[in-house]
């Protein structure tokens, strides 16, 4: 048995001017793939390199204007500085002990190396040349606990046998030994004996201090 022999369809190649305009009108009516929201390649990349360049733009304004400000607000105090300071220095109720904010005689130390209160030196620490500054300072960073042992009693002989004293004044001790100074209280005096108090006048007071930086030395 045979395969049936396929019918051949025989197709006219020519087109008449009709059909032609109907194939026209069809592809005019196809919908065209929208290309609005597509960004060559070179468009990306150019994108970002602006990006880039903006960004980093920003960032050199930002190191530029932090370099400026650290450059026009001068140095920071820090540890082997010598600095100027003008103070208060008050009790706890805001009275104040002593003052040198209106004087022509500001105090000079070297911050780390120093006889100033170790308080004051670390509040200085940090503070720039015009800088004022409030700070509260415990006894222990102040002039100390107050030391019942430093009460004495002596004999009044040798220096201070003839020197006259009364109960309630301040007088300056030198002790040879350390090549020091020390200021002391009297508290009583018999003919043969006087007792001073060599404590701090300000030990064991708790002190607020408003200083005010004027100057900075470099080392």
């Amino acid at each position: 048995m045979s395969d049936t022999e396929p019918v051949k369809e025989e197709i006219s190649p020519e087109i008449t001017g009709e059909k032609i305009s109907d194939v026209a009108r069809a592809k005019a009516a196809e919908p065209e793939e929208s290309t609005a929201g597509a960004v060559p390649d070179d468009a990306s990349k150019k994108k970002r390199t602006n990006l880039v360049i903006m960004t980093g733009v920003a960032v050199i304004v930002l190191l530029v204007a932090v370099g400026a400000y650290l450059l026009l607000s001068g140095p920071v105090a820090t540890t082997g500085d010598t600095v100027t300071v003008f103070y208060n220095e008050s009790f706890d109720n805001g009275t104040v002990y002593l003052s040198n904010m209106n004087s022509t005689s500001p105090l000079v130390f070297t911050i780390g190396n120093s006889s100033v209160i170790t308080g004051v030196q670390n509040a200085v620490a940090g503070m720039r040349v015009g800088d004022t500054k409030t700070v509260d300072i415990s006894s222990a960073d102040a002039y100390g606990q107050y030391d019942p042992g430093l009460i004495q009693t002596l004999n009044r002989t040798g220096p201070i046998a003839n020197t006259t004293f009364i109960p309630g004044q301040y007088y300056t001790v030198y002790y040879k030994p350390i090549n020091a100074y020390s200021t002391v209280k009297i508290i009583n005096v018999t003919e043969k004996t006087i007792t001073w108090d060599a404590n701090n006048p300000l030990a064991g007071y708790n002190l607020t201090f408003t200083i005010k930086l004027a100057n900075i030395t470099k080392p």
